[in-house]
């Protein structure tokens, strides 16, 4: 039996948020407040820059109602970042400061709520702990919408994005189809390297209402091929939907996308947009008839109206999980979920996986989900993501409107 480690708890958020990477830290939050052996909770404003700037709110100062609103609330409450830390061994000076503040608050667990590049920050404050002598758990909750997390069936956040994406195109398939003359529809869905939030658009086909084209960019794009593709649906169906990645990318690895010289996030990411334009664009030159680039941007990630009742109750366990596991003694540790899909009947364990297995690996849609021609999807992947998008939460709402959290966010001293 592992002993009992008494001390505070940080939770912190980063990276791009979700829809219900709210309800993972209010998983952890309310888990470890109802903990004896964790003796302060609290919350770093934008993620590992308020431990670093010493910004730390006291979570057990909040109403406990509003703290519960947290489930209904998109965006990353604590605030996020985008900070990419050194290797300590290169450079210390983060590793110092944070282990100052650590000390300072006597923090003993830390939680850090987010996605690949959050579990490799994750990774090196566990390595760095260990070797300092300090006596702290680190634990990972998973979370991103581009489902790319490697050592997990999915990632909290996915589901609620894809059910967004395939209910929008289902609607602007019926949209697009109320004139007696034809319309080509491009829309342009998030997703870098992984095509996961694009392929989850075909789900709005169990419903008849799916893309005639999906484009991802695990296959190399080529713009003769597109255009033929297009013109031979419209050609044949008087009308043509399609969903592409805002990554697709040549041959060359080039991307599509004219931003792609754009500014860089804080990890060197470029910051892609205006796909769907300039394929409209080239579709309206080259074949004359109506066209609409639809770009859903944040759209995507913000949408807590259409969230999965799965995904909210997924992301909420994952918190809760990572404090009990910390708890009983892990650490250096993510918290991944392992699934089955048989015969019709989903479940969804929770399975502890060490964070060095996640930090700088990146999941991408096995290639045997995608049609041959790179223009599709299988049943293989409407099997795998429509049991994540089932359901709907009951929503507080406030004069008509959501009612969001409305955190004090007392700093702690």
């Amino acid at each position: 039996m592992e002993k009992a480690l008494k001390g505070a708890c940080i939770i912190g958020q980063s990276g791009g948020p979700t829809s219900v990477i709210n309800s993972s830290a209010y998983g952890v939050i309310r888990t470890a407040l109802d903990n004896e052996n964790i003796t302060r909770v609290l919350g770093a404003a934008h993620g590992i820059k308020g431990v670093l700037d010493d910004v730390l709110y006291d979570m057990g100062e909040e109403d406990a109602k509003e703290l519960e609103l947290l489930m209904n609330t998109p965006s990353s409450e604590l605030g996020s970042c985008r900070y990419k830390m050194a290797d300590p061994d290169a450079d210390d000076t983060d590793y110092k400061r944070i282990l100052e503040i650590f000390k300072k608050y006597n923090v003993r667990y830390f939680f850090y709520n987010g996605g690949n590049d959050s579990m490799d920050t994750c990774a090196k404050i566990s390595r760095y702990m260990a070797r300092s002598g300090w006596e702290c758990r680190v634990m990972g909750v998973p979370k991103t919408i581009d489902n790319d997390l490697n050592a997990t069936d999915h990632c909290p956040g996915f589901a609620s994005a894809a059910k967004y994406i395939a209910t929008s195109c289902a609607e602007i398939y019926k949209d697009a189809r109320v004139y007696d003359v034809g319309m080509v529809c491009i829309v342009e869905i998030m997703g870098r390297h992984a095509g996961w939030l694009t392929a989850a658009s075909a789900l709005a086909g169990v419903v008849g209402c799916g893309p005639d084209l999906i484009y991802l960019p695990e296959t190399n794009f080529d713009m003769e091929r597109f255009v033929a593709d297009v013109e031979r649906v419209y050609k044949e169906r008087g009308n043509c939907l399609v969903a592409v990645s805002e990554g697709v990318h040549y041959a060359d690895g080039s991307f599509v996308s004219e931003a792609k010289t754009s500014a860089t996030d804080g990890f060197g990411h470029a910051q892609l947009g205006g796909l769907a334009s300039l394929l409209a664009n080239v579709v309206k030159q080259r074949l004359g008839v109506k066209v609409r680039g639809i770009e859903l941007s944040l759209l995507q990630r913000c949408a807590a109206h259409a969230a999965s009742a799965v995904d909210v109750r997924e992301a909420f366990m994952a918190g809760k999980v990572a404090v009990e596991s910390a708890v009983a003694g892990e650490t250096g540790k993510m918290v991944g979920f392992k699934c089955t899909r048989e015969n019709g009947e989903y479940r969804c364990e929770y399975e502890l996986v060490p964070l060095d297995s996640v930090a700088n690996f990146e999941k991408k849609v096995p290639a045997e989900w995608i049609t041959p021609d790179g223009t599709g999807v299988t049943r293989e992947l409407i099997d795998y993501a429509l049991p994540l998008i089932q359901g709907s939460i009951e929503r507080p709402t406030e004069h008509g409107m959501p009612r969001y959290a409305r955190l004090k966010k007392v700093q702690a001293k």
